[in-house]
């Protein structure tokens, strides 16, 4: 069957671009005095592509990145064009791969439409699904839905997979409604009746839009279709209850998993529970089921210890995070670069800044590399002690490593100079993240906000919620049925 074009379900792609402020937005007042220009600008880190700390940046990672950024963009700057219908096969499948991995839905979805105009392309139900889950996690059902559509003008009949993947992408969006007339239309195909994951799903979309009260329902709809509930679907149940707090219908659902005699706790049911209290600052229970778990059988694992630092830490018990630390040496367990993050963070938190840097140097003696992670604890604890100087130290280390920052690690070195009022520093890193190509988020535009104002710079505020809304409508551009 000769493929469709994508036109014919109203489908068009076509990419957002945020275009850079104005230099001449950010403007403030200062008292009486002439309104004072601010200018975003780059200042000695201001992260230039060929410093020493990009140079320095992991060779094989950064190919690696490069290397499929121009893959993809290679294949999408064919996708408008009529006269690439014989393209390599290899090229095309392998840039649809690389997008879909990298949640680069825009790109997947122009190259998934070149992909179609190949002679030798032939419709696969395997391809839907892993784009349906794609755009699930991307939060983007409508174009889910137009690409069920496509599917089924490429005469493929939907299989469970697919239509499980569809429901997936609405409910992780919110549309529960639809998710479940999704499986509903399901239990009336004898071919594609829902299985136990297709239940898993759903509750884990349940879960997270914590909408609780639906999930008995749903495991009496399983077991009315005599749909066994997996270690999965239990341990999914367990996690959800425990983050939400809800302790007394986790511990049931842990009596129901072990009374099924189909599934049995394992690892990750040992960590949810004991993570569970743990974050609540409920010790004693943690403890307990620590040593329940124990006596089923279970033996505990790095993440296991993490959790135990991270609940003593933040309990103040720092005692009994060394006899952690100590456990773990005498069972030959090396702390990970987690381990040593947690150990900062809680250090950094309590304001011990001494114990904090102790922690930070052994981590580097011993040869473990640091992350964005581990220099947002120490930028942040600095920051509240009010230590602006050190910041800038870390900045330093930061730009002769190879670490890869993010927009957290941007969030709070922003955060910190602008806590601190130095609002052209902050200006530069606003500046530095483009540079990096970090996306600025609410937070980062908040944190600006807020600095600002409390410089009286109204004009600069306002400059910045400008670009904010701005930003908003451009990454909320409807991509597909334009």
């Amino acid at each position: 069957m000769k493929p469709q074009p994508l036109s014919s379900t109203s489908m068009s792609w076509s990419l957002s671009i945020s275009t850079p402020p104005p230099k001449n937005l950010l403007t403030g007042s200062n008292g009486n005095q002439e309104p004072q220009f601010l200018t975003i600008r780059s200042s000695k880190w201001s992260i230039d592509p060929t410093s020493t700390g990009l140079q320095r940046q992991s060779k094989k990672e950064l190919s690696r990145i490069l290397i499929t950024e121009a893959a993809i963009k290679a294949i999408e700057q064919k996708a408008n064009s009529k006269k690439y219908n014989n393209l390599w096969p290899k090229a095309v499948l392998e840039a649809l791969d690389d997008a879909m991995k990298e949640n680069q839905w825009e790109s997947a979805l122009k190259i998934f439409e070149l992909l179609r105009k190949q002679h030798w392309y032939e419709p696969r139900t395997k391809t839907y699904t892993k784009l349906l889950m794609m755009l699930g996690k991307c939060r983007q059902p409508e174009e889910g839905s137009l690409l069920f559509e496509v599917l089924l003008s490429d005469g493929l009949k939907p299989t469970v997979d697919v239509y499980t993947a569809l429901a997936g992408a609405y409910g992780k969006s919110g549309q529960l409604d639809k998710a479940f007339s999704v499986v509903d239309e399901m239990k009336a195909i004898s071919e594609c009746k829902p299985d136990v994951y297709t239940y898993s799903v759903l509750i884990s979309c349940c879960i997270k839009l914590h909408r609780f009260e639906l999930i008995r329902g749903v495991l009496a709809e399983m077991s009315y279709l005599g749909i066994e509930c997996s270690a999965v679907t239990y341990n999914t149940i367990i996690d959800g209850y425990g983050k939400a707090k809800m302790f007394e219908e986790m511990e049931n659902t842990l009596t129901d998993m072990i009374e099924s005699g189909s599934s049995v706790p394992d690892l990750f049911t040992f960590n949810s529970i004991i993570g569970a209290y743990g974050r609540s600052g409920l010790i004693d229970k943690m403890e307990k089921w620590y040593t329940e778990f124990q006596l089923m059988g279970l033996r505990q694992d790095i993440k296991t210890f993490n959790i135990l630092i991270k609940s003593y830490g933040k309990a103040g018990m720092y005692g009994k995070m060394r006899s952690v630390l100590e456990f773990m040496e005498k069972r030959f367990f090396a702390p990970s670069i987690v381990t040593h993050n947690i150990i900062i963070e809680t250090f950094g938190k309590a304001g011990d800044i001494k114990t904090m840097e102790e922690y930070f140097s052994k981590l580097k003696h011993l040869g473990i590399k640091p992350t964005t992670v581990t220099y947002c604890s120490l930028v942040s604890a600095y920051s509240k002690a009010g230590h602006i100087k050190k910041v800038g130290s870390i900045l330093r280390q930061v730009e002769n490593s190879d670490v890869i920052l993010d927009t957290p690690f941007f969030n709070c070195v922003i955060c910190a100079y602008g806590r601190a009022g130095d609002v052209e520093k902050m200006s530069n890193l606003f500046l530095g993240m483009e540079e990096r190509k970090c996306k600025p988020d609410s937070i980062t535009f908040a944190t600006m906000i807020q600095a600002y104002n409390a410089q009286g710079m109204i004009e600069a505020a306002q400059g910045m919620e400008n670009m904010m809304i701005a930003t908003r409508k451009n990454s909320g551009t409807r991509l597909i049925g334009a």
